[in-house]
């Protein structure tokens, strides 16, 4: 009932627009006409008789002839159809003028003129497809531009259900890992089990709570959930270094949620040397317009790292080409015994 009642209220809404182009088209002929032949009485008969015969002409293009013939590149067709119509138009009007309205059926041209001479057809022929051009460019240009927007919103709604199905993926990952840390914990130190399980609720509290139907959240947030992932790990490994430099006013700044998180896991999982896990996490603007997430953790072998593939970066990469299309730089590189990953995304402030 409520989808047959929005089309009713949409065709009414079309309805309206186009009663509304042939009024003021109407209203601008008769008075154009009316002061050329200081008659208004006849410019308004005249135009009545024209008005009916171009709008049933020109809905006849619209609904019946565009899409069964220039849809179909059935072009000759089309044009036999149209020069019809134009010699049809032309003795309907021509008598119905000379008949109702007035035996000077061209007043315009200061001759009285008989019917069927070859300018006063061309003349009528000419006017015709005028106005079946502009109403007809009228209507097609609504027309693309509605599409157009209907088009726009569905490629928006596809974005958000493969965003939200990359999102849906990355949660059960992370937790999976997470309950794996917990397991672990259990089994190894049970004193630490409590303080990992208030680290992991607030961390469920953020993707269920800050995440869920947001395309980005605030940067502090999103910080703050990687700091409650890194205090997880320090509970778990005893050999931890993890330095975090912030060089910018981040305040403002909203980023797309779980977009670093697969760095920092990597960095754990991968990192390490000589027993102890470092990890260096940069964080800055440039000129105000993209936004610098780097990771830089030591590790034994580059073959090593970021050797799985699955969920991890290719999952990141998929989520910012569809957030960004090709804004976006993310590059991987291994310097020393040192793996580094940045990720440059254009700044999207709070409005």
């Amino acid at each position: 009932m409520l989808t047959n009642n929005s089309q009713i209220l949409r065709i009414d809404f079309r309805l309206k627009y186009h009663v509304l182009f042939w009024i003021l088209y109407f209203l601008l002929n008769f008075l154009r006409w009316g002061a050329y032949y200081d008659d208004y009485i006849y410019s308004f008969k005249s135009n009545l008789v024209e008005f009916s015969l171009h709008i049933a002409f020109i809905y006849f293009n619209i609904f019946i002839l565009i899409p069964r013939f220039i849809l179909k590149s059935r072009y000759i067709s089309y044009i036999f159809i149209i020069l019809f119509c134009l010699g049809l138009i032309y003795v309907l009007k021509t008598f119905l003028i000379l008949f109702l309205i007035s035996e000077d059926i061209w007043p315009e041209a200061n001759i009285r003129y008989q019917p069927f001479g070859i300018n006063h057809i061309i003349s009528e022929c000419v006017g015709e497809l005028y106005v079946l051009t502009l109403a007809s460019s009228v209507y097609l240009t609504m027309n693309w531009l509605r599409e157009r927007e209907r088009n726009r919103k569905l490629r928006e709604e596809q974005i958000k259900i493969k965003l939200k199905n990359f999102e849906n993926q990355i949660q059960p990952h992370f937790f999976f890992n997470t309950l794996n840390n917990l397991y672990s914990l259990s089994i190894s130190n049970s004193d630490l089990v409590s303080s990992v399980i208030i680290k992991l609720s607030k961390l469920m509290k953020f993707v269920l709570y800050d995440v869920k139907d947001n395309s980005f959240v605030p940067l502090v947030r999103e910080l703050e959930y990687i700091q409650n992932y890194i205090d997880i790990e320090r509970l778990r490994f005893k050999n931890i270094e993890v330095i975090t430099s912030i060089n910018s006013n981040i305040e403002h700044i909203f980023v797309p949620p779980m977009i670093f998180i697969t760095f920092i896991e990597n960095a754990f999982k991968h990192g390490g040397y000589k027993g102890i896990i470092k990890i260096k996490i940069n964080c800055n603007t440039e000129n105000d317009q993209y936004f610098v997430f780097e990771v830089i953790n030591n590790y034994v072998n580059s073959k090593e790292a970021f050797r799985e593939g699955g969920i991890g970066i290719e999952n990141v990469i998929n989520r910012l080409k569809l957030l960004y299309q090709n804004e976006f730089e993310l590059s991987q590189t291994s310097k020393l015994n040192y793996y580094i990953v940045k990720l440059k995304i254009p700044v999207n402030y709070e409005n």
